[in-house]
């Protein structure tokens, strides 16, 4: 299958190299190579210029077209006519040598797939579930596999507002599991959601369905929104084979109070887009959730050293749950 891929980069001059030279050691090499650069200086430009990458198209956008959901719709607008499939790489993000023979042969058995996701391999600490060993209270296991659930979410758990659904498969008040509870078994899984910066879709479903700009800048939960509409027509899974390093680069994020405005708003539009019509119960237990998780958000203001940007994030996921009282997202068709 030719294959596309895209990676938009604001402000992340080295990591966009580091990104590159792994793709440059891949078993399989992209057909094409489109870099969408919202950076507002030329440094990733000319580090790109420095270094000979085969069949890579660089695009400097301007303000119109900055933000992370508006330089993937640009990318996709400039993807060749013969292209099958399209990946998508956060610009923080250094690959296995195998990640894009091992996606690419996941179309090959999952035919009606219309979209495939990635696996990170260093965020989650994983182990094999012993013999006859009983998990504990605070663990979550899957397939003989199991794992730390994560102190917010016991907590949930121990209120009854944990998802009953699997990783990636989304419940009616949202907040489910993240593609980081599916083991590392190298196993393809059926899902309705995963993430973004790690991602493939054929590029019919990108001609049909754009990204939402709803989603401005550093875009927040874009990946979310918009796999749960695709997920309505197309076939989406995640293959735990193909591999990547996410190192979480610093630089070109939104400050914690802004992030904390975008956790909430930005999550009550993915929960509506997926349920327009939530029952009282379902309303209920999504904001309990978020009170959860602001609450422990404003706990690591004694428990952590950043005090101030926990502090920042907590006032932000106040304000964000406010406004939605009287100012809620307008859903965008």
């Amino acid at each position: 299958m030719k294959f596309s891929l895209i990676i938009c980069t604001y402000m992340r001059p080295q990591s966009i190299l580091t990104l590159l030279k792994s793709v440059n050691e891949q078993m399989l090499y992209p057909d094409e190579i489109i870099i969408v650069d919202g950076s507002t200086d030329d440094k990733s430009k000319e580090i790109i210029e420095k270094n000979n990458f085969k069949k890579l198209l660089y695009y400097k956008v301007a303000e119109e077209n900055r933000g992370l959901t508006k330089q993937r719709n640009f990318g996709i607008n400039k993807v060749s006519k013969d292209i099958e499939v399209v990946c998508f790489l956060d610009d923080d993000i250094v690959l296995v040598k195998s990640y894009f023979k091992n996606l690419l042969t996941a179309y090959a058995f999952y035919s009606d797939a219309g979209g495939i996701g990635g696996y990170i391999i260093n965020e989650v600490k994983w182990r094999p579930l012993k013999v006859n060993e009983k998990p504990k209270f605070k663990d979550y296991v899957i397939d003989g596999w199991v794992r730390n659930l994560g102190g917010r979410n016991v907590i949930r758990k121990i209120l009854g507002l944990l998802s009953n659904e699997p990783p990636c498969i989304m419940p009616k008040f949202s907040n489910g599991f993240s593609v980081s509870y599916l083991p590392p078994n190298g196993k393809i899984y059926k899902a309705e959601y995963f993430m973004g910066g790690v991602s493939s879709f054929k590029k019919k479903v990108l001609d049909s369905i754009k990204f939402s700009e709803y989603f401005t800048g550093y875009g927040l939960y874009e990946d979310l929104e918009y796999c749960l509409r695709v997920s309505k027509k197309y076939k989406l899974y995640v293959n735990t084979a193909a591999t990547l390093f996410h190192y979480h680069e610093e630089s070109g994020r939104p400050n914690k109070y802004n992030y904390g405005k975008m956790v909430i708003r930005n999550g009550w539009y993915v929960w509506r887009t997926s349920v327009s019509y939530p029952s009282l119960i379902t309303r209920f237990k999504w904001n309990t959730i978020m009170l959860i998780l602001m609450i422990s958000r404003f706990t690591n203001i004694f428990t952590t050293t950043n005090k101030k940007e926990a502090f920042a994030e907590f006032i932000g996921r106040k304000v964000g749950l406010l406004t939605l009282l009287f100012n809620k997202p307008k859903i965008q068709e």
